[in-house]
C-alpha cells in the first residue's frame, strides 16, 4: 500500500507500517514538512498514497474522491496512542478498502464514509 503520513504521526508507526511491506512516504524532516494542508492533499492524490494524520483539517476532502484519510484523533493523544490507533484501523481494513474510504480513529472506536467522485 502506498501511504503518506503527515509529521505528526511517530516514526515507530512509520516503520512498522514499512517493515509490513508498505511504501511510505514521511514528510518529517524534508521539505514537505509543514505544508498547508491543501499542498499535503495534493501531494498524496498526485502519488495516489493513503493519507495518515491526527489533523482534523483534512475532514473537508471526505467527499471528493481519494486513496484514502485516515485521521487518528485519541482522546489524550500520545505516540502510543496514535500508534496502535493507526496499527487497529490497519488490521482491519483490507487494502482495496481504502480507495475513497475516510476514516476517523478514536480511543474506542473508528467510523468511516466513503466519497464516489473523480479525484481532486
Amino acid at each position: 500500500m502506498r501511504i503518506l503520513v503527515d509529521e505528526n504521526i511517530p516514526r515507530m508507526t512509520v516503520d512498522v507500517l514499512r517493515a509490513l511491506g508498505n511504501d511510505v512516504k514521511d514528510i518529517r524532516g524534508t521539505s514537505a514538512q509543514g505544508l498547508p494542508d491543501s499542498e499535503l492533499w495534493r501531494v498524496a492524490n498526485a502519488e495516489a498514497r493513503l493519507l495518515i494524520t491526527t489533523d482534523k483539517g483534512f475532514s473537508e476532502f471526505r467527499t471528493v474522491s481519494h486513496y484514502g484519510i485516515r485521521i487518528v484523533r485519541p482522546r489524550q493523544p500520545n505516540r502510543d496512542r496514535i500508534h496502535r490507533a493507526v496499527m487497529r484501523a490497519i488490521q482491519q481494513l483490507q487494502k482495496s478498502a481504502w480507495r475513497d474510504l475516510f476514516v476517523v480513529v478514536r480511543d474506542t472506536m473508528m467510523s468511516t464514509s466513503r466519497s464516489g467522485s473523480t479525484p481532486q
